[in-house]
């Protein structure tokens, strides 16, 4: 099946260079200029992977994505932002609003084609299995969550680390471990990262049920 990709951007020229290269490998490509547009385009056309700017005049980045995941419709796309280098700092507020990666500026053809197999490798899986553990039941091909009968909604990279975590619960898992098996061998992204989740997961499903191994990692515990 054809990947469908939207590239929103303010800038023209960054918009042609996604789309050029992008193209090249047989993606269905759509382009949206602000936030606003992107938002109606998603809308009208489902998309496997959004590539979103960060820094963009009126509607930002952070307050699109924050938009785009109060759309059910869009539970399962990809939302990767394109930052700048000197943008790292909005990391942790990126991910709050729902974003499941980053492609750094100035984008290399090569490292943005990578980027992108790896962010849509994970529709190609065709894996489908739901876990009930203590008062957690996951459907991981709808991506589902209910805790004590009430659904919750969990950002994608979220939701796959505890997906990841619950199916062997009690086993302990390395930052390493967690980095491949939810980002791939080929995104580049630090430990931090993983911290960053895990302190999300904690605050909706519990605190009590990832426990931190000093030094090593973390395991789920129902």
């Amino acid at each position: 099946m054809e990947k469908e990709i939207l590239l929103v951007d303010d800038e023209p020229d960054i918009l042609e260079i996604l789309d050029y290269n992008l193209s090249k490998e047989g993606y269905s490509i759509r382009k949206a200029e602000s936030g606003k547009k992107a938002i109606k385009k998603a809308k009208e056309k489902i998309p496997h992977l959004i590539i979103l700017d960060l820094m963009m005049p009126g509607m930002d980045g952070i307050e699109t994505c924050e938009k785009l995941r109060e759309i059910p419709e869009l539970d399962k796309t990809v939302i990767a932002f394109l930052t700048a280098l000197n943008e790292d700092l909005k990391e942790v507020e990126s991910y709050d609003a729902g974003a499941d990666d980053y492609i750094t500026k100035p984008i290399r053809p090569k490292l943005l084609v990578s980027k992108v197999k790896a962010l849509l490798r994970r529709f190609n899986t065709g894996e489908h299995a739901i876990l009930q553990s203590g008062d957690l039941m996951i459907d991981k091909e709808s991506y589902q969550l209910r805790q004590k009968g009430k659904n919750l909604h969990l950002p994608r990279k979220e939701f796959e680390m505890l997906y990841l975590m619950v199916k062997e619960e009690g086993k302990v898992f390395t930052r390493e471990e967690i980095l491949n098996e939810v980002w791939g061998d080929e995104v580049v992204v630090g430990d931090r990262t993983v911290d960053v989740h895990i302190r999300k997961l904690r605050e909706k499903i519990g605190s009590e049920k990832i426990i931190t191994i000093s030094g090593i990692g973390y395991k789920y515990e129902k």
